[in-house]
């Protein structure tokens, strides 16, 4: 049987089947993570765009979790894999084995010949080895002994990594980084939503009852419909000028790749037809520039003293950089001035 590859997607889905597919979704990984609905739905629009994601933040607050709960979401493949310091790159890409009977190498696939591929505490790896992640996240395929071989869609790397325990770690080179298209943290859940999860969690794992709720091919149709959402010249180069910023900004001795405008966009796309929208608006890149630039860019030394974070450089590039003049009008807007709006009535972009 032919595996379908990166690039062969589905057709244009009804708004209403799009948003009944990808609300059950949602809703079945809140089964597991309680009270974290924005983070949760920004994963899934993680992987609606063809993208990879960063989870990092402090142990115990269901980083792998998270990953595991999604991967289960969907009836896919899924490999996971704990990153361990002695871990090799052929145990993640795959190595050619001798086989006595045929007289002949045979090659054994590897973790990543997977839809779902969830890497445990990638950055406890040796750099040889998170370096066998680069090719099969920006190309979907992967090399070994000359042969090259691609992967199925969809294909999405969520990894996990704690920033505080920094002992016997290997931080993520800044070309790997550049390669997961949003990075998000956690949080500590709040009171309401950390008791339900003493009652929900107490006795059993709801992980483990937790069951498919879509398909590979259901997600294919997603993502070919999320690639067919408008974005006007205006929003293309709102986000052109927001990743310029990054590149102009005195706090940054590094700014955003090409990469990460194109990623971007495509999150936007995937953003938007979440939330029932059939194109995009500069809101949507304003919602996504933290989790999608920040964790690129290197901040200078002066910035560093400073204590000043790459969260906090994007949120004030974000904040002085001028919207756009004649975008669509988002629901949020306050109405023009002058303008009488009956009680009541809802807002139109």
């Amino acid at each position: 049987m032919t595996q379908q590859t990166w690039d062969e997607v589905g057709g244009l889905l009804p708004h209403d089947e799009f948003r009944a597919a990808s609300d059950v979704i949602v809703a079945n990984i809140e089964q597991v993570i309680e009270g974290k609905t924005a983070t949760v739905r920004l994963a899934l629009a993680v992987l609606l765009a063809e993208g990879h994601l960063l989870i990092e933040d402090v142990p115990g607050v269901g980083k792998t979790k998270l990953a595991k709960a999604l991967a289960r979401s969907i009836d896919c493949s899924v490999r996971r894999i704990q990153f361990t310091p002695d871990l090799l790159p052929s145990d993640v890409t795959g190595v050619s084995v001798y086989n006595q009977e045929t007289h002949d190498f045979e090659f054994r696939p590897g973790a990543v010949f997977a839809n779902l591929v969830v890497g445990d505490e990638i950055n406890r790896a040796s750099p040889k080895t998170q370096s066998a992640l680069l090719e099969c996240m920006e190309e979907r395929q992967v090399t070994v002994d000359g042969v090259t071989y691609q992967l199925q869609t969809p294909f999405m790397v969520i990894a996990t990594q704690n920033p505080i325990e920094m002992e016997g770690t290997y931080p993520l080179p800044e070309a790997q980084r550049d390669r997961f298209t949003a990075r998000i943290a956690m949080g500590y859940p709040d009171p309401t939503a950390e008791l339900a999860m003493l009652d929900g969690h107490g006795a059993v794992d709801p992980l483990s009852a937790l069951r498919p709720v879509s398909d590979a091919e259901t997600v294919r149709r997603l993502i070919g419909h999320v690639r067919q959402v408008h974005v006007a010249d205006v929003v293309k180069q709102y986000a052109v000028d927001l990743v310029t910023a990054t590149r102009e900004s005195p706090d940054l001795r590094l700014g955003a790749s090409p990469r990460c405008t194109l990623q971007m966009l495509r999150t936007a796309r995937a953003v938007a037809a979440l939330d029932g929208r059939d194109y995009v608006l500069p809101d949507d890149l304003q919602v996504l520039a933290v989790p999608v630039l920040a964790h690129r860019i290197i901040p200078t030394a002066d910035a560093q003293l400073a204590r000043r974070t790459t969260d906090a450089i994007v949120a004030d590039l974000v904040h002085r950089l001028p919207l756009p003049h004649d975008r669509k009008r988002s629901p949020y807007d306050p109405p023009p001035t002058g303008t009488v709006r009956p009680p009541f009535e809802p807002r139109r972009p």
